[in-house]
């Protein structure tokens, strides 16, 4: 393929838009907790190893989601987007270990593999030249890929 697709195009600013809003969200409600009470989800393993309290914990994991949502969104999404797939392969490790929240840890797991196709897309998109057919003319027109 010389081309990259014009018509996968919206696929790949879906996932984006999604999984770099969706971290800087999440990351930024570790300092409010308005949408959950995110200690909750901290495996009481992971509050025996690490040093600090949970809520200083999850602050630090806010900072870093929002960091890697800021990451997705920018000129750097391929990079970005293997950040959010490992990082949430590692929600899932937690959220096995807390011996609930299966269905939370089956999502995410999802949202990884989403998070990896954006990955794909970005590096196929960075190789080539998305082309973009125009409906009217049946004509081909080359676009920029950012």
């Amino acid at each position: 393929m010389n081309t990259f697709d014009g018509r996968l195009n919206i696929s790949w600013w879906a996932l984006k838009i999604g999984l770099g809003v969706g971290p800087i969200i999440a990351g930024t409600d570790k300092y409010f907790n308005k949408l959950t009470d995110w200690t909750m989800y901290l495996s009481p393993l992971a509050t025996k190893i690490i040093p600090v309290s949970a809520p200083t914990f999850m602050h630090v994991v806010g900072a870093v989601e929002i960091l890697a949502g800021i990451v997705v969104l920018s000129r750097w999404t391929k990079l970005g987007a293997y950040i959010v797939a490992l990082w949430l392969l590692g929600i899932v490790i937690n959220l096995l270990t807390t011996g609930m929240f299966y269905d939370l840890a089956m999502r995410d797991v999802e949202i990884a593999v989403g998070a990896f196709a954006l990955a794909q897309l970005s590096a196929l998109r960075e190789q080539v030249p998305v082309v973009q057919q125009n409906k009217a003319s049946g004509g081909t027109q080359f676009a920029a890929n950012r």
